[in-house]
């Protein structure tokens, strides 16, 4: 798959956003399942798909702070 920048994240709704999560987060178990059973072709992929989920959590917590500020 590929990664969203953060401004893409900042336009999606907060349903959007909690699924997106969903998918990066069984997209990385099937990395690491992959990793212990085989050799994985592309390693960077752990690392991006990690970041991915960072920004995500993050767009979801900003949007959760401006909801209480409001």
């Amino acid at each position: 798959m590929a990664t969203e920048t953060l401004k893409e994240y900042r336009k999606m709704a907060k349903d959007q956003l909690q699924e997106r999560e969903q998918e990066l987060r069984t997209e990385l178990f099937k990395l690491r399942t992959s990793s212990a059973t085989e050799k994985v072709k592309d390693v960077s992929q752990f690392k991006k798909v990690k970041k991915d989920i960072a920004r995500v959590l993050t767009v979801l917590r900003e949007n959760e702070l401006k909801a209480k500020k409001a």
